[in-house]
């Protein structure tokens, strides 16, 4: 990590009563640089908090808003959970992917879109829906939702 994002987080130190309450604070700042945090990131987040490597990495791998392995400019999920699934959700997944030359998610070879799944993004009645860096989109269907993808540069 960049010696300004170790200052910022040392920063966080004193807001919290536990320095392990900067954490997650702390994991976003060094998200912020590189788009992800490698186990080299987990590492040193680890050194700095003074807790086990694995403690870091359990906290990354629970919160689906961290990301571990390298990702697209973009960020596209569409809601999986049953509501949408019944109105059409898979399939305009496995649209969207065949649109980008990808199978079961992942990222654009161009950098350009990580594609992926969630299991509930909360708005049921207006599935199928997907969130594309943060915003949502909804009632949609494959030709509205690839117009939404293709637009993004």
């Amino acid at each position: 990590m960049r010696p300004v994002t170790r200052a910022k987080i040392e920063s966080l130190f004193e807001r919290y009563p536990q320095k392990r309450g900067a954490l997650l604070p702390a994991i976003y700042l060094v998200q912020g640089e590189t788009g992800f945090v490698d186990a080299d990131g987990a590492a040193e987040l680890a050194a700095l908090f003074e807790i086990a490597p694995v403690e870091v990495w359990e906290v990354l791998s629970f919160y689906n808003m961290f990301y571990t392995e390298p990702q697209g400019r973009h960020h596209v999920y569409v809601c999986t959970n049953l509501p949408c699934s019944l109105r059409g959700a898979r399939t305009l997944l496995k649209g969207l992917e065949s649109h980008l030359g990808l199978h079961g998610g992942g990222t654009t070879q161009d950098g350009r879109v990580t594609i992926g799944h969630e299991e509930c993004l909360g708005s049921c009645g207006t599935a199928p829906m997907m969130r594309v860096d943060g915003q949502y989109h909804e009632n949609l269907d494959l030709v509205a939702a690839r117009r939404i993808v293709d637009e993004l540069e």
